[in-house]
């Protein structure tokens, strides 16, 4: 729980910085990660944890390094994308592998709907970039909710 209550401010705070200046701060993707990690690390020795602590590394370093590709090959993701991802596999991956699917799917429909939706209104072109972390975020959050149903 103690997790969650630290993720929920700080992803709000994350998907605000995006939309408005488009970047999002190592300082605050790459501490989350190290520190979603370290907690988690803590929470699975604690009676009653609900996850592995192994999946959510393996999440995080399976989810990042997919990101890092998408970034590499096509530039479709900024950099601050692919370390945001590095946080939401871990949290994502601590329930499981289906809710990773779930979550990394649902941003990437999300983000990709709006960018459709501007393109229909007119109010972006095919090569327009927009904030893709609040998507990511949301994605991971429907993966959360979600992603049980998917076991």
């Amino acid at each position: 729980m103690v997790v969650w209550l630290l993720l929920v401010p700080a992803g709000v705070l994350l998907a605000v910085v995006d939309v408005a200046s488009r970047r999002l701060p190592d300082v605050l993707t790459l501490g989350l990660a190290a520190g979603v990690l370290a907690l988690l690390g803590v929470a699975v020795l604690l009676p009653g944890a609900g996850g592995s602590w192994t999946s959510a590394l393996l999440g995080s370093l399976i989810v990042g390094a997919c990101s890092f590709a998408v970034f590499f090959v096509s530039r479709g993701l900024g950099f601050g994308d692919v370390k945001l991802a590095l946080l939401l596999g871990a949290v994502l991956g601590w329930y499981g592998w289906p809710v990773v699917v779930v979550g990394m799917f649902a941003g990437y429909l999300f983000g990709a709907l709006y960018g459709l939706a501007l393109v229909f209104a007119g109010r972006a072109g095919r090569k327009a970039r927009i904030a893709f972390g609040p998507f990511l975020l949301a994605g991971a959050f429907v993966g959360v909710l979600l992603g049980s149903y998917a076991r």
